[in-house]
């Protein structure tokens, strides 16, 4: 079996007298499972690691204790009742609103062949971004004449250009997109991005 972390030993001790054979039963139980699991401390609450990536967690709160696992959304099935409470059990406060032993030492196994298969699945491509939008005709003309404004609209990220340029483009009525227009060359000289006032 795994190493034991002496702060879980404490943190069982503090624990409330209904949590300690609670949290003590799901530590063994874990341990069972998997010999190789690891002990930690994490948020403040104990927690198990296998292979480096925390596998559950337990907690305990004033009237009742908590078992999740970790990243494995339908591991439990019908069973999951983490709209109750944290954990997938729900609000556990006696050792009777748990699942047998057996059960409990075939989801530790499960959610352990799940780490394995994120651990080796090949990691989600991230997405492209998007390319930076064509700048209207009149947005051109206008940095055309101002040489600051246009060396800083050549400086943004595309995103940055975009916030500009759907800001200009928006503009329902022609009065308000030439006023955004002015403000926008106006801001761009002065080497601003458009919600330069958030930043």
């Amino acid at each position: 079996m795994g190493e034991r972390d002496p702060r879980i030993d404490a943190y069982i001790a503090k624990s409330a007298d209904f949590a300690q054979p609670i949290l003590e039963h799901l530590r063994e139980v874990i341990h069972q499972g998997c010999p190789e699991i690891e002990e930690a401390i994490k948020w403040g609450m104990p927690a198990f690691l296998y292979r480096g990536r925390i596998l559950c967690g337990i907690a305990a709160f004033k009237h009742h204790c908590a078992l999740g696992f970790w990243g494995t959304r339908g591991l439990i099935g019908n069973e999951d009742k983490r709209d109750e409470a944290m954990g997938h059990f729900g609000r556990i406060a006696s050792l009777k609103d748990l699942p047998s032993k057996k059960v409990l030492i075939g989801h530790v196994r499960q959610a352990m062949k799940l780490s394995d298969e994120r651990a080796t699945a090949p990691p989600t491509p991230r997405k492209s971004p998007k390319p930076a939008p064509s700048t209207p005709d009149d947005l051109a003309a206008a940095l055309k004449k101002n040489k600051k404004a246009s060396a800083t609209f050549d400086a943004f990220s595309p995103s940055g250009k975009r916030e500009y340029v759907e800001w200009i483009t928006e503009a329902k009525r022609e009065e308000t997109r030439t006023r955004r227009l002015a403000q926008a060359i106006e801001w761009m000289a002065e080497g601003k991005q458009r919600n330069w006032q958030y930043q």
